[in-house]
């Protein structure tokens, strides 16, 4: 059994609106073992609409649509698939009641057209919509499936999990699982090649490469009849790749480097501090993007400038006159102090060039120096991230956010 999913809006096409239904259902999906081997996306056109079903159903047996379920003249998704099955559109009593009583919680006044949302082809399964006014709903003929979703990502999410799933639940007889090996400081390629002669021939698990800034990462998926089933298939092939990358394994199903932090921090009660010169913050910002941050980081010290670093941090100004703001010697400083001044377990820092301009012979675009200070000794490490071009400052700043993050990570596990 295979999915196509079919997005509807023009939002989509220009770019104002970023399609995160796919993402999200594509996932959903595959946990459920149903395979997807195409997505569209179509614009609010009721001819081009009509194409596009007719040539997801000519090579899926389900049509997952979002979008199009609104109440106004060009959501015509419902209508559009109704005239694929030759369905009639009925008037479903219940889900008008339940948009009427929306609109008097809220206290505004119902306009006529969103009846129209009450309009489902015959025989459908209807879905409630908990966060919004238009339902979703499934039509089976002739051995295919289309389920109709509404375009939010809040109302489409919402319902998926309380009607869609249990309904494809009753569809599939296997389940896909996976586990994904997150890692830092190996490339694609060089991954690839040292796995190259073991997975390259695995079918069940399966091992997919995949690569994003600065890193790496291997799923590990594996079809089988239940989640017992599956995990005894995939954990001996996740330790095994571990064992072989063992260097460069950040976590498993951690999502991010700072998620893998905040994680070990808290796993073991201790807490940190930074202080942060050319990433500016960007340190900062992603530790306490993850829910229960607060827990394990209470400082953080952005001193760009030399006189901040002096008076914030207490490096010493014959360290910065000797060696500059770009060195060994002041990141070490910079970390004993954002430590000593927060009390925190471990300190980070970043100092370094990040671009365009600034870089000398000695000190060019792009060095970077991370320092760690914990109670069991300080230590330094040296970075070239320039890859030559104008514009990379960003990633500079971004890609030495994350060394330093995985310099905490190999700090944390010993102590």
């Amino acid at each position: 059994m295979n999915a196509e999913i079919l997005c509807v809006g023009t939002e989509l096409l220009l770019g104002d609106t970023v399609n995160t239904n796919a993402a999200f259902l594509a996932k959903e999906l595959a946990v459920l073992g149903i395979g997807c081997y195409y997505q569209t996306v179509v614009g609010d056109n009721p001819g081009r609409l009509k194409s596009c079903i007719e040539l997801a159903f000519s090579r899926a047996d389900i049509v997952i649509t979002t979008g199009g379920l609104g109440p106004t003249y060009d959501d015509l998704t419902k209508e559009t698939v109704a005239e694929h099955f030759g369905l009639p559109m009925e008037l479903n009593e219940e889900s008008l009641v339940k948009i009427q009583n929306f609109f008097c919680r809220i206290g505004r006044e119902m306009t006529h057209n969103n009846e129209k949302q009450a309009l489902m082809p015959r025989g459908a399964v209807v879905f409630e919509n908990g966060c919004g006014t238009a339902p979703g709903l499934a039509v089976e003929e002739n051995g295919k499936t289309a389920i109709l979703l509404p375009g939010p990502p809040r109302e489409m999410r919402l319902m998926f999990e309380t009607g869609v799933r249990p309904y494809l639940l009753k569809k599939s007889d296997r389940i896909l699982k996976s586990r994904a090996i997150h890692l830092f400081g190996i490339g694609e390629a060089k991954m690839e090649d040292m796995l190259h002669d073991k997975i390259k021939d695995m079918q069940n698990p399966t091992v997919a490469p995949y690569a994003k800034e600065g890193e790496a990462m291997l799923r590990v998926t594996a079809s089988a009849k239940n989640e017992e089933e599956a995990d005894k298939l995939i954990t001996p092939v996740v330790d095994e790749l571990c064992g072989i990358l063992s260097e460069y394994v950040y976590g498993i199903d951690v999502e991010s480097l700072q998620n893998a932090l905040v994680l070990a921090l808290l796993e073991k009660n201790m807490t940190v501090a930074t202080a942060e010169s050319c990433t500016g913050g960007i340190l900062s910002a992603r530790i306490t993007d993850i829910p229960g941050a607060s827990k394990v980081f209470g400082y953080g010290c952005c001193v760009y400038a030399n006189d901040a670093k002096v008076k914030l941090l207490g490096v010493a100004p014959d360290t910065l006159k000797a060696y500059g703001a770009v060195s060994k010697e002041t990141a070490l400083e910079m970390a004993r102090g954002a430590r000593h001044l927060s009390g925190a377990d471990i300190g980070i820092s970043t100092t370094g060039v990040a671009g365009p301009d600034g870089g000398t012979k000695e000190k060019p675009v792009g060095l970077v120096w991370v320092g760690i200070s914990c109670e069991k000794g300080d230590a330094a490490y040296e970075l070239r991230l320039s890859r030559g071009y104008s514009g990379d400052r960003g990633i500079i700043r971004n890609i030495a956010a994350s060394n330093a993050l995985c310099y905490a990570i190999k700090t944390l596990k010993t102590l």
